[in-house]
C-alpha cells in the first residue's frame, strides 16, 4: 500500500518522478548528540563512535526518515587547507585564514579536491557513514550534507582560506575547484552509503541569468553524482536565496528537489504559483522553531504548516542543524505538529 511505502521506497520513488503520498521527513539534528553524550563539540566531531551512538538514538526517539550523519559548515575548508580555531575552550571552532596550509601547485594554494577528501574531518565522516550504513535492515534513509559550490567559493574568495589570493581571477577559479570539492565530497560519502545529497547553498538573492546558468553548471556535477549512485539529491534553498524568483528560474532545469525556507516572507504571498502536490518541491523549517521556550516559536510551527498545507512538499527538512537549546522531546512534539495532517 502507498501509506505504507518506506522511506527508501519514497526516496527511489522521487529519483523516478514520483511524487509521494507523504513528505519525507528529514530534519538535521546532528549538534544535539553532543548533549546527548555530555561530550565537548570539537570531541565530538572527532569521534565516530560518539556520533553513531548520538544518532542511532535521535533516530530511535524522533521516528524520523532520515538522519543527517555529519554536519559542519566548516568540513570542506577545512579538509582544503584552512586551521579551524575556537575563540573558548570547547567551542564552536572558526575558520582562521592565516593559519591555512599552503601545499604547493594549487591555486591560492589549497589541496586538491583528491587530496582534500582524505584530509580534515571528511574520514571521519565517511566512517560515520559506513557505520550507520552497517545498521542490520536499515529503512531509514543517511543523509549527507555537503556545501554548495557558491557556497564555498564564497569563503575562498574572501580569503578564510586563501589570505595571499587577489585579483578578478580568484572567484572564477575560486567556483571551479569549490564545484569539484562538493562532487568529491559527495562521491565519498556515496561510496559509503548515503542515501541523500543535502546541498547546502548560499548565493545573491537575485541572479542574472547568466549568473543562474553558470550556478546549475557548478552544482550539476555534484547531482549527477548523486543520482549516478542513486541517492536522492536536495538543494537547501538559504534565506539570502529563497526568493519565488530564483526556485522559478531552477525547479525546471535543476534535476534536484528544492528546498524553501518556511521563514521566507517575501515570496509567500505568491505560492499560488506551486503547483501543489505536483512539484518536487521541500520545506525547510526554521530552527527557531524547534528551540524549547523561544518567543515566536509557535508563530513559527503555525506558518510552517500553512506553508506545508498549501504547497503538499515531497520533503520537509529545517534550514540548519537543530539547536542545542532544545531536546528531543520537544523535537519530537514540534516535528509531530509542524507534519501533523490539516
Amino acid at each position: 500500500m502507498e501509506g505504507n511505502l518506506s522511506p527508501r521506497q519514497i526516496a527511489r520513488g522521487l529519483l523516478n518522478g514520483i511524487l509521494p503520498p507523504r513528505p519525507l521527513l528529514l530534519p538535521i539534528v546532528f549538534a544535539l548528540g553532543t548533549k546527548i553524550e555530555n561530550i565537548k563539540w570539537n570531541e565530538y566531531l572527532q569521534n565516530p563512535t560518539k556520533i553513531v551512538s548520538a544518532l542511532r538514538q535521535v533516530r530511535n526517539h524522533l521516528q524520523v526518515d532520515g538522519i543527517a550523519c555529519y554536519f559542519d559548515h566548516n568540513l570542506e575548508v577545512e579538509a582544503l587547507g584552512a586551521k579551524l580555531e575556537s575563540k573558548l575552550p570547547g567551542g564552536w571552532p572558526e575558520v582562521n585564514g592565516r593559519s591555512s596550509t599552503r601545499p604547493v601547485g594549487m591555486p591560492g594554494s589549497l589541496r586538491s579536491p583528491e587530496e582534500a577528501v582524505k584530509s580534515g574531518r571528511i574520514p571521519v565522516a565517511v566512517e560515520v557513514i559506513r557505520r550507520m550504513n552497517a545498521i542490520p535492515n536499515r529503512e531509514f534513509l543517511l543523509i549527507a550534507v555537503v556545501a554548495g559550490p557558491m557556497a564555498l567559493a564564497a569563503k575562498i574568495a574572501r580569503g578564510e582560506v586563501s589570505e595571499n589570493a587577489s585579483g578578478g581571477e580568484l572567484p572564477a577559479v575560486g567556483s571551479e575547484l569549490a564545484s569539484s570539492m562538493c562532487t568529491q565530497t559527495a562521491s565519498s560519502f556515496l561510496e559509503a552509503g548515503a542515501d541523500v545529497i543535502l546541498i547546502y547553498e548560499e548565493v545573491r538573492a537575485t541572479l542574472s541569468p547568466i549568473d543562474c546558468e553558470e550556478w546549475k553548471n557548478l552544482v550539476a556535477p555534484t547531482i549527477n553524482v548523486a543520482r549516478f549512485y542513486e541517492a536522492l539529491p536536495l538543494v537547501q534553498v538559504r534565506d539570502g536565496l529563497g526568493s519565488l524568483e530564483f526556485w522559478q528560474k531552477i525547479r525546471d532545469e535543476l534535476d534536484a528537489v528544492v528546498c524553501l525556507p518556511a521563514s521566507a516572507s517575501s515570496w509567500r504571498s505568491s505560492l499560488e504559483s506551486v503547483d501543489a502536490g505536483r512539484s518536487a518541491v521541500g520545506v525547510a523549517l526554521p530552527v527557531e522553531a524547534l528551540e524549547t521556550g523561544r518567543a515566536g516559536s509557535d508563530e513559527a510551527i503555525a506558518k510552517a504548516r500553512e506553508m506545508i498545507a498549501q504547497i503538499r512538499p515531497c520533503v520537509i527538512t529545517t534550514d540548519d542543524d537543530g539547536p542545542l537549546t532544545t531536546d528531543l522531546s520537544h523535537l519530537k512534539r514540534v516535528l509531530g505538529e509542524v507534519c501533523r495532517p490539516v
